[in-house]
C-alpha cells in the first residue's frame, strides 16, 4: 500500500527511487536497525514475487469487476536495490484497479497519523476503502474472524471502539457504532464523509 502511495507523483510505469532509511521512517516507528532493514528486504522481495488475481462479486454471486479477462499481474513490475536505495516500477494494471472509485487508495498521510497500538484502526481503514458505500456494515463475528482476534468478544468490542474513535479523530469516518442487525446480530456500522477524503482514485 505504501509503495502505491509513494509512486503517485510519478507517471505510471516510471521507476520510483526510495532511500531505505527514509522509507522505514515513514512506515515503521521506533529505532531503525538491522532487523528492520532485513524485514524491509524480505517484504520488497515478496511484493516483487507476488501475483494478484482480482475479481469482485455482487451479493448474488455474479461478477461485478475484474481486471482484464482475469489476467494475473504482479504488484511490482520490476525491482532493483543496493545498500542504500530501492528502485521499483508498479505494474500498469494498477491503473485499471484504481481508475474505478470502488477500488480506492488509502490516504497514507492519515494512516501514518494512526496512533501506536491501534492497528485495528489501520485494518478498518483498509476495509472501508474497498467500497464506495457511504454507510458500511460489518458483522462483528466476521470482523473478528478476519482480524484473527483470539480474545474475548468483550475485549474485541472494546478494541473496536478505540479503533472507531481513532478513525473519527482523523475524519476518515464521520461516525461509527455497534448496533444490532435486522437479524439481531451485532454489527459495526460506519458512516463515511460525503466526499471520501481518504480515497484517491
Amino acid at each position: 500500500m505504501a509503495l502505491i502511495a509513494f509512486a503517485q507523483p510519478f507517471p505510471l510505469g516510471d521507476p520510483v527511487l526510495l532511500n531505505r532509511k527514509q522509507l522505514l521512517r515513514k512506515i515503521k516507528r521506533g529505532v531503525i536497525g538491522s532487523s528492520q532493514y532485513e524485514w524491509l528486504y524480505r517484504s520488497m522481495k515478496r511484493l516483487r514475487q507476488a501475483t494478484l488475481f482480482l475479481e469482485a462479486l455482487k451479493p448474488d454471486g455474479s461478477t461485478r469487476y475484474t481486471v482484464g479477462m482475469m489476467e494475473s499481474f504482479n504488484i511490482l513490475k520490476s525491482l532493483s536495490y543496493d545498500n542504500e536505495t530501492y528502485c521499483y516500477t508498479l505494474d500498469p494494471h494498477w491503473i485499471l484497479m484504481f481508475g474505478n472509485r470502488e477500488y480506492s487508495l488509502i490516504d497514507w498521510g492519515k494512516r501514518l497519523q494512526i496512533r501506536r497500538g491501534l492497528d485495528m484502526a489501520k485494518t478498518l481503514q483498509r476495509l472501508i476503502a474497498t467500497s464506495s458505500d457511504r454507510v458500511q456494515r460489518y458483522a462483528l463475528e466476521g470482523l473478528r474472524a478476519q482480524m484473527a482476534y483470539g480474545g474475548r468478544l468483550r475485549d474485541f468490542r472494546d478494541s473496536l471502539g478505540r479503533a472507531v474513535c481513532e478513525l473519527e479523530r482523523l475524519e476518515i469516518i464521520v461516525r461509527g457504532c455497534i448496533q444490532d442487525s435486522s437479524r439481531g446480530k451485532p454489527q459495526l456500522v460506519l458512516w463515511l464523509p460525503p466526499e471520501r477524503i481518504d480515497a484517491v482514485a
